[in-house]
């Protein structure tokens, strides 16, 4: 059985099988932070997920697919419906698994691959010589020569910030002077330190990320433009293809 109902309680750590993947219909969920002893495999069909990694923030968008190692403290949180997909790994076993969390863009191939694992029963075989672990070795392929993308934002982690509501529009520099306390030099500094990233820079990394999320749920780019700040739609396509170089209709 691979299928899992939303309200379902689950926990792959106390499986001693080296693969677990499920698929599930999760509707506006929270997982709260937590970890596993395995790791990581998310991918979604539909709809996008928001996860949460300590100390940055990354969003998964439909035909993406994320890493998450063994021991990483994340939380992953969902807006709208999302056909969901996961794969639960063993990486003491398969150690060539990256170090890191990753992304990468789904191809058909790996969609498929991808697919067969996350809805294959528990006690599968997956030694050498079967044909399940033909699907594993187009996995790592696909994976090793695959396309990343950086669909990620650090997080600052001075306390001042610890206030700013990251699912919402973050304040303009001069706003955020009078929330925090601290001069518009002191902020931008904080966060090249903390972030990689001056304020400015950073807000505009985040407007990114949440218009990922958002052309994922196929809001209207007018609805879209709004919640993140623009004047009208075309200055927000403008804004998006900017930074990724494709237009919203393009990315997704």
């Amino acid at each position: 059985m691979a299928w899992i109902e939303s309200d379902a309680k689950f926990d792959a750590d106390k499986m001693m099988q080296p693969i677990i993947g499920i698929a599930s219909k999760l509707v506006r969920h929270d997982s709260g932070l937590h970890q596993h002893q395995k790791g990581q495999f998310l991918f979604s069909e539909k709809g996008a997920m928001t996860i949460i990694l300590g100390d940055s923030m990354s969003v998964l968008p439909p035909q993406r697919l994320a890493w998450i190692p063994p021991g990483l403290i994340h939380r992953v949180q969902l807006r709208e419906v999302v056909n969901y997909r996961s794969i639960y790994i063993d990486a003491s076993i398969f150690t060539h698994l990256p170090k890191g969390h990753t992304i990468w863009h789904v191809t058909p191939l790996l969609r498929a691959v991808l697919e067969m694992i996350a809805l294959s029963d528990w006690d599968t075989n997956w030694e050498l010589g079967t044909r399940e672990n033909h699907w594993l070795q187009v996995l790592w392929d696909e994976l090793t020569f695959g396309k990343t993308e950086n669909i990620q934002l650090p997080l600052p982690e001075d306390y001042r910030f610890q206030k700013l509501n990251f699912s919402a529009l973050p304040p303009e520099l001069k706003e955020l002077t009078k929330i925090v306390g601290a001069s518009e030099k002191t902020i931008t500094r904080i966060f090249q330190k903390e972030t990689g990233l001056g304020y400015q820079a950073w807000r505009q990394q985040w407007r990114l990320l949440k218009a990922i999320e958002l052309l994922s749920d196929e809001l209207p780019l007018m609805d879209i433009a709004i919640e993140l700040g623009f004047s009208n739609d075309s200055a927000f396509a403008q804004f998006f293809k900017r930074m990724t170089g494709k237009t919203p209709k393009q990315y997704l």
